[in-house]
């Protein structure tokens, strides 16, 4: 399932690196990338999402639940997609 939900979620960014949509599920994940951090994110963003976006934001927050952040697969797909969001620019 974490390879599936990453996989969608490349896909929305890379689509339109720089839409309101992909920011806010970059943002996302960049906020649940830093382990101590406290994974501050403003849950009031989620009502921004689309109904599709917004089940891939807690499916990426059960990923963190999981632990699964920190995983090589997790920071593979970071770097993928902050290479299409700089690619894009």
């Amino acid at each position: 399932m974490s390879t599936e939900i990453l996989n969608k979620v490349y896909e929305v960014i890379s689509a339109e690196p720089h839409s309101a949509q992909s920011l806010l599920l970059f943002a996302l994940m960049k906020t649940l990338d830093i382990p101590k951090g406290g994974h501050m994110y403003l849950l009031s963003k989620l009502k921004d999402m689309t109904a599709e976006n917004r089940e891939l934001a807690f499916g990426l927050m059960k990923m963190m639940a999981e632990n699964k952040t920190q995983d090589d697969e997790w920071k593979d797909k970071i770097q993928m997609i902050e290479s299409a969001i700089r690619n894009n620019a």
